[in-house]
């Protein structure tokens, strides 16, 4: 199934022709950040022909979300899909045959702890995520899970430690929309009879279920310190990220090698630690345009972490790791996955490529 968005690069399209106060997305990067490279998952997302654009397609089935974004040409566009076939991430750490194994496919997230016995399934609600503090995996969710996170300990970002992961390209590539367009759609759950009119998405539909799921869960609470945000433009990220670190900042995301399969990986000499105790973390989420769920703390630690794999292929992945854990949920994912309590070690993770960390530049 499926559900055409024309009202978007119609407004696009009145926004550029109409309106040259506001400047496009990159333009508005380049005046506030003048000084700050923007990442690959940032600049993949921008499509400065939008107002040439016939429409985008988004269609939800069995094997996860498809998107289409083309001229009305065959092949044209971009093709996104989300679930179902594709990549996943793996992580082994400590011994072999011990640790803690989690590999995302087509059934699920297989958790393995290193014990006998069957692997555990790890799932989601529709909306939910491991990102999100409060969520718990629960019996239910067990068996569900498409997008489970990595967890490991900080003690094991070191040289010679072996990972087996896979870093597959970016499957939710929704593209932004500058913020006049993205503040035209309403986008909270007291408006969704109109979101669903703006989008042509029947209301008791897959598609409903997802714009519905993601709009929520931006607007749920955040735990205490934390201070959430869902950025419907580059343009209100960038606002959100410098009103909370300043504008001396830099933007890092996850960086892999094309044709980076399944395998092991081995921790290199040169772990970065990035600057300060203090970072906003922006994931991307399942919706019609890019749509960000970020939030800042100031209990994290991130990493720029080389990684070379068993193949020689190379990559610098981003570690985010969370120094007080103490008011995230007791069921959450990665105290099941680690066996460690809330509040007791950092509890880190890997970040997917298509999602962002902000952090302070050094002092020179």
């Amino acid at each position: 199934m499926g559900f055409r968005l024309p009202h978007i690069f119609a407004f696009l399209t009145l926004t550029l022709v109409a309106s040259h106060a506001a400047l496009p997305p990159q333009l508005y990067w380049n005046s506030v950040l003048p000084n700050t490279q923007m990442p690959k998952s940032i600049s993949e997302l921008l499509q400065p022909d939008f107002a040439e654009e016939k429409g985008t397609t988004v269609g939800v089935g069995k094997g996860g979300v498809n998107v289409q974004a083309g001229k009305g040409k065959p092949g044209g566009g971009t093709n996104v899909n989300v679930g179902g076939k594709g990549g996943g991430v793996g992580v082994t750490t400590g011994k072999s045959g011990g640790g803690t194994n989690v590999g995302v496919g087509k059934g699920g997230v297989s958790v393995n702890t290193g014990r006998k016995g069957k692997p555990v399934y790890v799932g989601v609600k529709p909306g939910g995520s491991p990102f999100v503090y409060k969520y718990a995996a629960t019996e239910t969710q067990l068996h569900e899970n498409r997008n489970a996170a990595i967890f490991f300990l900080e003690k094991d970002i070191r040289p010679g430690t072996s990972m087996t992961l896979t870093f597959s390209g970016n499957s939710n590539t929704a593209a932004f929309v500058p913020r006049e367009t993205a503040d035209s759609i309403p986008f909270s759950s007291n408006k969704l009879p109109e979101i669903f009119s703006q989008f042509s998405v029947k209301p008791e539909s897959v598609e409903a279920d997802i714009i519905k799921g993601t709009i929520e869960e931006c607007e749920s609470s955040g735990i205490r310190g934390e201070e959430k945000y869902c950025a419907t433009s580059l343009e209100s990220m960038v606002d959100f990220s410098t009103s909370k670190l300043g504008g001396n900042i830099q933007a890092i995301s996850t960086e892999a090698e094309k044709g980076a399969t399944l395998q092991k990986y081995t921790i290199t000499p040169g772990v970065k630690k990035l600057a300060a105790d203090k970072s906003v973390v922006c994931h991307k989420q399942t919706y019609p345009h890019a749509v960000f769920y970020c939030h800042a703390t100031k209990t994290t630690r991130a990493y720029v972490v080389p990684l070379k794999g068993a193949d020689g292929l190379e990559a610098k992945a981003v570690a985010v790791c969370h120094t007080d854990t103490s008011e995230w949920n007791p069921k959450h994912l990665a105290f099941q996955v680690l066996k460690v309590k809330p509040g007791t070690v950092p509890v880190c993770h890997f970040l997917p490529k298509d999602h962002i960390v902000w952090v302070p530049k050094k002092s020179t």
